[in-house]
């Protein structure tokens, strides 16, 4: 059988008044402790090295002036572009297919290169000089160019 409205809108009642009531109990609970979390306990503040504390920062501390003319709004300019050039040997290379693989000296890793981007006497186990380029799978040998040592 299933319960009257009206037993269950006194339910809903009864819950509301003892929710009020828990509530009015911890209210008075925080004002006898005097734990009653204010604004000013919640409040924080960064210094001038960026940390946050809990003590607002001293008004009457002389603070340093900047000059605006000193301030620089720009990536600093390179003295010397650093051409990054890579050595590797040819791990694998098909002239039928038209492409190779080139093992990094450096590293562990191989890189994809096509025939247009290497000179015609190439074979593996050449030593080789290339530059990378991004391709669509990935990083790619170009300007490849026999060693010389």
């Amino acid at each position: 059988m299933a319960k009257s409205v009206t037993f269950n809108k006194r339910e809903n009642e009864k819950k509301k008044q003892q929710k009020k009531a828990e509530k009015q109990k911890k209210k008075e609970e925080r004002k006898v402790t005097g734990k009653a979390s204010s604004l000013d306990d919640m409040i924080a503040y960064v210094d001038e090295n960026g940390m946050i504390t809990s003590t607002p920062p001293d008004l009457q501390q002389k603070k340093e002036k900047v000059d605006q003319e000193t301030i620089q709004i720009s990536v600093p300019k390179r003295e010397k572009e650093e051409v990054l050039v890579h050595k590797g040997r040819v791990e694998y290379f098909s002239a039928s297919k038209g492409y190779g693989f080139i093992k990094d000296l450096a590293g562990v890793d191989k890189y994809f290169f096509h025939i247009s981007n290497a000179p015609a006497n190439i074979t593996e186990g050449n030593i080789v000089t290339f530059d990378l380029e991004k391709g669509n799978k990935g990083m790619n040998a170009v300007n490849i160019s026999m060693a010389t040592n």
